[in-house]
């Protein structure tokens, strides 16, 4: 089933009652944000369909192996947005694949009215390189490069 914009579920809610709530939601199962593992199956789907491994994501994100498998497994949890990014970008995600993938995690999206978050939603959408790249990019520009974790000097 296709994911439904969220405009689109807001125009239907304008139309359903409470008893038909739980009709709504598993009509809409696909659409709708769930418990943390839905990130991580958003993840690994996507990985599977572009022939990509858990390893060489985390690798390639520039993250430690181990801290990646439990971020994935629902092990750990992480409040910095970037490690996140790292990850989509390292998966080769989409914008628009990031910006759901931040949803599912309970991150905010990238917002085009923050400078940095503008300068990284381009990196998503022209793939400059590595993340060593994108980093470099950031920095260039005089902002913040995206953090593995824990705080970089």
């Amino acid at each position: 089933m296709q994911e439904k914009e969220t405009n689109e579920l807001e125009r239907e809610l304008g139309s359903t009652h409470l008893a038909d709530y739980s009709s709504f939601v598993h009509k809409n199962k696909d659409s709708m944000l769930s418990d943390a593992t839905s990130f991580s199956t958003y993840i690994k789907t996507i990985l599977r369909e572009k022939g990509i491994t858990q390893q060489i994501a985390f690798l390639k994100a520039d993250i430690p192996e181990r801290y990646g498998y439990k971020l994935l497994s629902g092990e750990k949890h992480t409040r910095q947005r970037d490690v996140i990014l790292r990850i989509c970008y390292a998966s080769e995600l989409t914008l628009k694949e990031t910006q759901r993938a931040l949803r599912k995690y309970g991150m905010p999206e990238l917002y085009a009215k923050i400078s940095r978050d503008a300068m990284i939603m381009i990196a998503f959408n022209e793939r400059p390189g590595s993340i060593i790249d994108v980093n470099a990019l950031l920095k260039k520009h005089g902002m913040e490069p995206l953090r593995t974790s824990g705080i970089q000097e």
